[in-house]
């Protein structure tokens, strides 16, 4: 469904996307006393910190763990309330493959999975905030003093801040809506334009009989294979699993060449090459399941220092956060920029 928001004399602040970094700066902002509205095309909140159940396993489908240095990052993944918390998970790696964050096993890293799964933890930042899922927003503009956005579905929403914590190129999609003139907004349609470089992934979940010769590894980087970026033995992680489960990923430049095939075409080339690494067994699962991640990560490298700010006329403000937006990129940028954010909106409102 749309929601359809009355104009406020004075909106608090709207937050487009649910995943990482919009739940943190709707959060912070939240408990800053500040009103504000949280918006999602998605039935869930998280982003890649996808968990899907099947037959009442979960299952995580795109981040497979959590992982950071920040003290504070880490209380808030200790702090989840009634979850089981799998402290150093992976911790048997297969293969010498580069990890998609070759960080999360670096010596100062603390690595962290929820036998729940990892939507646990947005689970529990969304909780008291005013979300609106199933919301897509189409389109933005500058109406006076306030943002309008416009829904699909011919519903609008509209306040003077507005937050966009969406994949870059989705929010770049948006600011290149706006008209030109403006030098602060062409100044971050510039920048948006330099880091927008997500990656996308293929990824099959295969489901197999417990009896399975099961994976000794948690995660599996294999050094040998141009298909395959990862494979995670994703089933180690839950308590009585049902089924062995396997979650395999495809590598960037393989998913770019294979999205536009035929799912089935591009899922028995992924179990293929499993069987080939790991086993025949990989190629005969009595189940699978697809998600293909148009926007899986940031290219490394690509990183800004700190959110984005820019002040339009008549108090206007638009806010841009991700991952991308603090250094190291990964689930803990993106909660990083995300309250970083908050901070600096929370200035300008309150100061």
């Amino acid at each position: 469904m749309n929601a359809i928001f009355p104009l406020d004399p004075h909106p608090g602040v709207l937050v487009v996307g649910a995943g990482i970094a919009g739940l943190a700066c709707a959060r912070d902002l939240a408990h800053r006393g500040i009103p504000v509205t949280l918006l999602d095309r998605g039935r869930g909140v998280g982003g890649r910190c996808a968990t899907r159940r099947v037959d009442g396993q979960p299952v995580d489908h795109g981040v497979a763990f959590l992982h950071g240095s920040d003290p504070a990052f880490l209380d808030a993944l200790h702090s989840v309330p009634g979850a089981t918390l799998l402290e150093g998970w992976p911790s048997r790696v297969e293969g010498t493959g580069a990890p998609c964050q070759p960080d999360a096993f670096a010596p100062n890293e603390r690595r962290v999975a929820f036998a729940e799964g990892v939507t646990a933890f947005p689970k529990m930042m969304v909780a008291g905030l005013d979300a609106r899922l199933v919301t897509t927003v189409v389109g933005l503009h500058a109406e006076d003093d306030l943002w309008r956005l416009d829904l699909a579905g011919g519903g609008t929403a509209r306040a003077r801040t507005v937050v966009l914590a969406m994949a870059t190129e989705e929010t770049l999609a948006l600011v290149d809506g706006l008209p030109p003139g403006d030098l602060e907004l062409e100044g971050a349609r510039h920048l948006l334009r330099m880091v927008a470089a997500s990656v996308p992934c293929l990824t099959v979940i295969a489901g197999y009989p417990t009896d399975v010769p099961a994976p000794a590894w948690d995660v599996a980087f294999p050094e040998t294979s141009s298909i395959l970026k990862d494979v995670v033995h994703d089933s180690a992680k839950r308590q009585d699993p049902r089924w062995t489960v396997l979650v395999i990923q495809a590598a960037a430049r393989w998913s770019r060449q294979h999205a536009g095939e035929p799912v089935a075409s591009w899922t028995q080339s992924l179990l293929s090459e499993g069987a080939r690494l790991y086993g025949e067994w990989v190629a005969h699962p009595a189940w699978t399941q697809v998600r293909h991640w148009q926007f899986g990560r940031i290219e490394s490298g690509n990183e800004l220092s700190g959110p984005l700010v820019v002040e339009g006329a008549g108090g206007r403000t638009l806010g841009i956060a991700g991952e991308v937006f603090a250094e190291g990129g990964g689930v803990q940028a993106a909660w990083t920029s995300g309250r970083l954010l908050a901070a600096r909106l929370a200035e300008r409102t309150i100061g």
